[in-house]
């Protein structure tokens, strides 16, 4: 399975995994469409096979509208990269503001929602289509300080579960990935000393993303796998 030609969908594009996820499927030979909401910040990311596009993905019928007008230019959807991502927390069960869990809902479980219900039936109908979102370890192990944080976590994996089940008699797959955390470039440059014990370098998520499509649909459709180093 290729990804030459293949047209791929990454959302949180401008985030911390967005730039080395958009390169590295470039470089196997796929067109990306780099979502987010800041026009000046996806510009900065385009390039011969890298198409920027502003979407509000909280906004369902403007997300449906998206990949309406992508499968009318592009005449194929294979996957879907989604780096929405965003944390808060850090207080206990009754002091944490329940606002902060509506937010971390809104993004961490509604963009997927809105973005896979778009992007569902040509990434279904592609013979290398992947849904594939990136999540956290920490759901091994649940604490009062992130509870909203992994309760949304827990929803959007949740999700990927049942669109597996949607993609159990098609060519495509929906994956998890699961990290301790992220670890860029800027980080290692601020603090040389410090060790990151358990961090996923972005390159190294990169390379597991793009993994991702070529791999057998039946082995991979539905799992949750580990993209951490070592």
């Amino acid at each position: 399975m290729s990804l030459r030609d293949a047209v791929v969908v990454v959302t949180g594009a401008t985030g911390a995994a967005g730039p080395p996820v958009i390169e590295r499927l470039v470089d196997a030979g796929a067109t990306v469409v780099a979502v987010g909401r800041d026009r000046a910040s996806l510009d900065a990311l385009a390039g011969e096979r890298v198409v920027p596009a502003v979407v509000d993905l909280l906004d369902a019928e403007a997300t449906e509208a998206f990949g309406r007008q992508l499968l009318a230019e592009h005449g194929r959807v294979d996957g879907l990269v989604h780096l929405v991502g965003g944390w808060r927390g850090g207080k206990g069960i009754v002091e944490a503001d329940l606002a902060d869990y509506r937010w971390l809902h809104d993004n961490l479980v509604v963009t997927l929602q809105h973005a896979a219900r778009a992007l569902h039936d040509p990434i279904a109908a592609s013979p290398i289509g992947r849904v594939v979102i990136v999540s956290t370890t920490a759901l091994d192990r649940p604490t009062a300080g992130n509870a909203f944080y992994l309760t949304a976590k827990a929803g959007a994996e949740a999700w990927m579960q049942a669109l597996a089940h949607s993609f159990r008699e098609t060519e495509a797959a929906a994956v998890v990935l699961r990290i301790k955390a992220l670890l860029t470039p800027q980080m290692r440059e601020d603090k040389p000393e410090a060790e990151f014990a358990g961090y996923t370098p972005v390159a190294l998520l990169a390379d597991v993303v793009v993994d991702q499509f070529e791999e057998p649909a039946a082995q991979i459709n539905g799992g949750t796998f580990s993209a951490l180093p070592g």
